[in-house]
């Protein structure tokens, strides 16, 4: 039995000390809207009756957001040119 996606949510969430406001910004950062009662279904117990299971692709859209966070915005690739024989 490994780890779901709310662990891993839920361990980078305290790793980070991120707020409820702070994942709305980083999600918002890959366009991916997400509401503060979204997040508190989320990160509720397994038992409660509101809890929700975190999908694959909103801890991706958080992850990519996260390292736009952490690093910043990717730099544009240069194009390279043809090479002259």
């Amino acid at each position: 039995m490994g780890l779901t996606n709310n662990d891993i949510f839920k361990k980078l969430r305290v790793a980070h000390k991120l707020r409820d406001d702070d994942i709305v910004k980083i999600c918002a950062l890959v366009d991916f809207k997400v509401t503060k009662s979204e997040l508190g279904a989320i990160f509720r117990a397994e038992d409660h009756p509101k809890y929700v299971e975190c999908g694959d692709q909103f801890l991706r859209n958080f992850l990519n957001g996260l390292i736009i966070h952490l690093r910043g915005p990717m730099p544009p690739k240069k194009k390279k040119k043809p090479e002259k024989e």
